[in-house]
C-alpha cells in the first residue's frame, strides 16, 4: 500500500529515512519536502553533463560507460543540452527499511517543459545519496535547479521484509555518496 505524509513523517524523525528532511511542502521555487503521499526530492549543486564529443565514446554502452563523456559542473543551474542529460545527486541521503520500496518519479513542472528524471526504485534495505538522471527531450537547452524539487518519491510498504534486502545482496550502489556513474 502507498504510505501518507503521516508515515513518511514518521519514519523520517524516528528512524532518518530521508536525512535532510523537510517537514511539508516548501514552495520557494519548484516545490520540495513532505506531500499528502509522497516526498519531493531536492537536487544538489554537483552535475555531470554529458558531453558525447569528449573521450573516446562512440556508443553509449553501460558495460563500458567512458566517464570522459561526462563534464562535470557545481552551481545552482545547470543547462542541459538539447537532446541530452545530465547525472545529479539527490540533496538528500535515504535508509530503507527492509520492507518497504519507493518509486521515484518526475513532477509535472519538469516534465510540462521535457524535462524528465529517470524512473528508479529505491529498493528495500538500499541507502544511500540518489544518482538522478535528468533527460532533456526538447530541441532547446533546459534548466535545472540545485536546491529545489526535481522528483518525487512514492513509499510502497509490503507486510513482511523481504528475505534478501539491497544490503543482504551487496547491491552495488549500497551507501553511494556524490554522483555514481553505472557500475557492473
Amino acid at each position: 500500500m502507498i504510505k501518507s505524509d503521516q508515515w513518511i513523517r514518521r519514519m523520517c524523525l524516528e528512524h532518518e529515512m530521508i536525512s535532510p528532511f523537510e517537514d511539508g511542502q516548501n514552495r520557494d521555487g519548484i516545490s520540495y519536502g513532505l506531500s499528502s503521499y509522497g516526498y519531493d526530492i531536492r537536487l544538489a549543486d554537483e552535475f555531470r553533463i554529458f558531453s558525447p564529443g569528449q573521450g573516446r565514446l562512440t556508443v553509449v554502452d553501460p558495460k563500458d560507460f567512458q566517464k570522459e563523456a561526462f563534464t562535470e559542473f557545481k552551481g545552482e543551474v545547470c543547462v542541459i543540452p538539447p537532446n541530452s542529460f545530465v547525472l545529479a545527486r539527490s540533496l538528500e541521503y535515504f535508509r530503507m527499511p527492509d520492507n518497504v520500496t519507493g518509486i521515484v518519479m518526475g513532477k509535472s513542472t519538469y516534465a510540462r517543459c521535457g524535462v524528465i528524471p529517470g524512473i528508479t526504485p529505491l529498493e528495500a534495505g538500499w541507502e544511500g545519496i540518489l544518482t538522478i538522471e535528468i533527460s532533456n527531450v526538447t530541441p532547446l537547452p533546459a534548466k535545472v535547479y540545485a536546491f529545489e524539487g526535481i522528483a518525487q518519491i512514492l513509499f510502497f510498504e509490503a507486510d513482511e521484509s523481504c528475505m534478501v534486502s539491497y544490503a543482504d545482496r551487496k547491491g552495488k550502489y549500497q551507501s553511494q555518496q556524490g554522483i555514481v556513474l553505472p557500475r557492473i
